[in-house]
């Protein structure tokens, strides 16, 4: 088992130093104009310029829609609608969409809380008025058999 473990680093040994080898001699060879990555031969190539306004990494760009327009101006990405890009990214638009739904989000959170301390208040009113629910649901039961009496000595 050692001597097997003793070949491998050897052979390991030896394959980096060819390795280290052949990368220098890469280095000599530029009236080939091969390009030396990782140990391999590459021919150069020439990449076309991307232009000056466009963004330098990959990304796909989507052509925002006017709704999509106000979202960005709204989540507070850009001052103006003016000032956003013919094109902006996919995880730009998200990041806007997800802001402006939080915000949504907090402000019925506020309404919800508004909401419930309204309906309290208007029960304390109605409770120095003396009216119940049960009392009001009485009441509509009496005038409902009341009219349903009448109705009935008419017909």
């Amino acid at each position: 088992m050692r001597s097997l473990r003793g070949l491998r680093l050897a052979a390991g040994n030896c394959f980096r130093l060819y390795e280290r080898n052949a990368f220098s001699s890469l280095k000599f060879s530029r009236s080939l104009d091969l390009k030396g990555t990782n140990g391999f031969c590459t021919k150069a190539q020439d990449s076309p310029k991307a232009p000056a306004n466009a963004y330098s990494h990959r990304v796909p760009l989507h052509k925002p829609t006017a709704w999509e327009r106000k979202i960005l101006v709204w989540s507070g990405r850009f001052k103006k609608e003016h000032e956003i890009p013919e094109t902006v990214s996919f995880e730009m638009l998200d990041a806007a969409k997800n802001k402006i739904r939080v915000k949504v989000s907090y402000a019925m959170i506020a309404l919800t809380v508004a909401g419930c301390i309204l309906m309290i208040a208007e029960g304390k009113k109605a409770v120095k008025r003396s009216e119940s629910l049960t009392s009001m649901n009485l009441e509509k039961k009496a005038r409902l058999r009341e009219e349903a009496a009448v109705k009935a000595k008419t017909e």
